[in-house]
């Protein structure tokens, strides 16, 4: 049953953003530069706490590009992956002279402390935002972006979460510009973000 919900919540969010990328193809390739017609919403308000206990909307934490990614740092495989990729993609960007950051927000906030999230993000990368809270402020968080969470197994302490494994791209001005899928390379991510944000420059300029 849970694998159809994971299905079912797959589709929900290729509904979301289905239609929203147009691309050019070049010699069978993407052009990493091409623009982008977002059709849909995802991304929006919320509240939640940081990993200093303080208390943070959007508006605090998405002041420059930024790679949302939801997760738990129990997970044993999937995330520190993802994260690792994108807290990659970070540094990239920043030897090209643009300034990016990594978000993760828990989907596990019976575990995920300010704490626990402090040590987990600063293992990755010193900008890394890690974010938790309350299980309705995590839930509002999800339900923003599109994405899909549930808890496996009755263990009290030793349980798994399966969740949706997508990257958002966020810009502080206009909001999502792009989601990146697990088998981007920090490389793609870094690239397709540069494009992007410069880009954006030009509009708002």
């Amino acid at each position: 049953m849970s694998k159809a919900i994971a299905i079912a919540a797959g589709a929900i969010t290729f509904a979301v953003v289905g239609g929203t990328f147009v691309l050019t193809w070049a010699g069978g390739q993407p052009d990493p530069c091409a623009a982008v017609a977002v059709g849909g919403r995802i991304g929006g308000p919320f509240t939640l706490i940081n990993a200093g206990g303080a208390r943070v909307t959007d508006v605090d934490v998405i002041t420059e590009p930024t790679l949302v990614y939801f997760g738990y740092t129990f997970c044993p495989d999937v995330c520190p992956l993802d994260v690792a990729r994108n807290a990659a993609a970070v540094d990239i960007l920043a030897e090209q002279g643009v300034s990016a950051t990594p978000l993760f927000i828990t989907i596990d906030p019976a575990r995920d402390t300010a704490a626990i999230l402090r040590d987990y993000t600063d293992n990755f990368h010193p900008k890394m935002i890690g974010l938790t809270g309350s299980d309705a402020q995590i839930a509002a968080a999800s339900r923003a972006y599109g994405t899909f969470y549930q808890k496996q197994g009755d263990d009290r302490d030793y349980y798994l979460m399966q969740h949706s494994t997508f990257t958002y791209l966020m810009l502080p001005q206009t909001g999502f510009a792009d989601l990146f899928r697990r088998d981007a390379t920090p490389a793609q991510v870094a690239e397709r973000t540069a494009c992007l944000v410069a880009a954006s420059r030009l509009v708002d300029g």
